[in-house]
């Protein structure tokens, strides 16, 4: 049993035991100062008036109950207005670390979840342009969330939502059609509204190979434009693919805007909404009520020229992922979109659901440097740093970790040159060093024919120094760190772990002498290092980068 739990069953049974309640507005965590113990609580505080009692004077009474109860317990310290300072033994945080071993891969994994069903839509890009850095930083955000909530036990399914219909491929057609009559030798005036970079060239050269000059000669505007749309579509579409699959990011469906409204799927939510009162024709046009929700005006969904809004598919999108059964749904959107928030969470209560069905993921935007200077990105313009450029130049695991460093919502510098140092400055060479580093001393300890054993109490005893107690304290957070990622859809607090995990590891191994020590001292070591390689192995993992063994 972890730290927290053991304390908060200590501290029930002994107020059980007084004739009290334990209150609701509990606190139990480490203390700002971890010299005044390893948890704090404020219990003696909040149940005073409960047990009409002075602070000091209950807190006395739990302290002295909670030592008679646990073996676990070193002691126990009154603080201030009445604060429960608790330190745990040696032996406890030994067994966390013997725990750790025998659990292996399953370590941090827990059952938060119950299996809760859970879709998280990510990136979703329109096939208009080769994917930037900053969708890299929603994919990382997304695919590692998937993995953190899939380690909590949720039933977590991904998906990518091809916007593959409406204004911006008609755009996207348009673009490819201008640059194919250039290479037909046409002069025809440049487009206001149009994509400009040199892969709407190649599209169109390509296309002009494949169909030959007389199709495209004879066919009219329309035809011509739909052929050069579904071949942009096409050949953007597998780019992305390729640049998401070699960045490590899953996609399990691939969901098209299209197949709404080839089935129905749109006509159906407008009808399930004009069946709840929640819809209503007015000037030709079809509204969503959305001021029954605190919008400040109602909104269109279907214009009286017969088209449809981006909020028609939005909320015939949300009706269709609730149908397949989702309990809870996660959209991770770019920070422009924080105005849409309220909007969608009104449109999912008219759909029958709870606003908190919906979570929505803002992603700020990523400042893109080179030696400090400000790198230029615009997919119209043409002027962008790609993520596959990104990806080549630095790796995948670099990039991810960067995107992850950060609470999501926060601005990112993401410098390429820093990254690509080999050095402790750099975060993600900072943690796969650590991981490296241990098995590098595991390396030289089977050459000296050293084993760690078994990791039994026996074998653990020796780690009494407050150096190997950190390292075990530290190891023990793994699987609360996992649990509170997933219950704040926040991978980065994964990445902050790491951090710190390597942090320790780092100055553990410049102050303590580890091979060479009497053989009990120096097995017990090696076993704690093996536990902290395999906690940093799997939140790497968490966050979809690798964990090298040497470097």
């Amino acid at each position: 049993m972890r730290a927290y739990d053991t304390l908060h069953s200590l501290l029930l049974a002994c107020v059980t035991d007084m004739g009290l309640t334990l209150p609701e507005k509990l606190t139990i965590e480490p203390p700002k100062d971890e010299r005044h113990g390893d948890l704090a609580t404020n219990v003696a505080m909040v149940l005073a008036k409960q047990a009409g009692r002075p602070p000091r004077e209950l807190a006395q009474a739990l302290a002295d109950a909670i030592a008679a109860r646990s073996a676990d317990v070193a002691r126990v310290d009154i603080a201030g207005p009445g604060f429960l300072n608790v330190t745990f033994t040696p032996a406890f945080w030994q067994a966390t670390v013997a725990q750790a071993l025998a659990a292996g891969e399953a370590f941090g994994r827990t059952d938060t979840g119950r299996g809760r069903r859970v879709q998280v839509e990510y990136v979703s890009a329109n096939p208009t342009g080769p994917l930037h850095i900053g969708h890299g930083r929603g994919a990382a955000v997304g695919d590692s969330l998937a993995r953190v909530l899939r380690a909590a036990g949720y039933d977590t399914q991904t998906e990518y939502y091809i916007n593959d219909a409406g204004r911006q491929m008609l755009i996207l057609g348009q673009s490819v059609w201008y640059r194919m009559q250039a290479l037909l030798g046409r002069e025809v005036p440049e487009p206001e509204d149009y994509y400009r970079g040199d892969y709407i060239i190649g599209i169109a050269r390509e296309l002009l190979e494949e169909k030959g000059r007389p199709f495209f000669e004879a066919a009219g505007e329309d035809a011509a434009v739909d052929a050069c749309r579904e071949k942009a579509m096409a050949d953007i579409l597998a780019g992305i693919r390729k640049d998401l699959e070699e960045f490590g990011v899953e996609h399990q469906v691939w969901f098209s805007e299209r197949s709404l409204l080839e089935r129905g799927a749109v006509d159906s939510a407008f009808e399930h909404l004009r069946a709840r009162g929640l819809a209503f024709d007015q000037d030709g046009a079809f509204w969503f009520r959305s001021t029954q929700y605190g919008d400040d005006k109602d909104r269109v969904l279907r214009k009286s020229d017969g088209l449809l809004t981006y909020f028609a598919s939005d909320i015939a999108y949300h009706h269709d992922k609730y149908e397949r059964g989702f309990d809870m749904v996660v959209d991770i959107w770019g920070a422009d979109h924080h105005g849409y928030v309220p909007r969608m969470k009104a449109a999912v209560q008219a759909l029958g659901r709870e606003a908190d069905d919906l979570q929505v993921i803002l992603v700020q935007l990523v400042n893109l440097l080179r030696g400090g200077e400000q790198v230029a990105m615009s997919t119209r313009a043409g002027e962008f740093e790609t993520l596959a450029d990104v990806v080549h130049e630095v790796g995948a695991d670099a990039a991810r970790f960067m995107f992850l460093s950060r609470k999501s919502d926060s601005p990112l510098d993401f410098d390429l040159e820093l990254v690509k140092q080999q050095s402790m400055d750099n975060p993600v060479y900072y943690v796969q060093y650590a991981h490296a580093r241990i098995h590098s001393i595991l390396r030289k300890a089977a050459e000296r024919g050293v084993a760690p054993g078994a990791a039994d109490a026996a074998a653990l005893a020796p780690l009494t120094a407050a150096e190997d107690l950190r390292l075990a304290k530290l190891v023990e957070q793994f699987p609360d760190t996992v649990a509170a990622a997933a219950a704040n859809l926040a991978p980065h607090h994964v990445s902050h772990y790491l951090m710190t995990l390597a942090g320790a590891l780092h100055s553990y191994y410049h102050s303590t002498r580890i091979l060479g020590e009497a053989p009990e001292v120096e097995r017990a070591r090696l076993l704690l290092l093996t536990a902290v390689a395999g906690v940093i192995h799997a939140g790497l993992g968490l966050l979809g980068v690798s964990a090298p063994q040497s470097m």
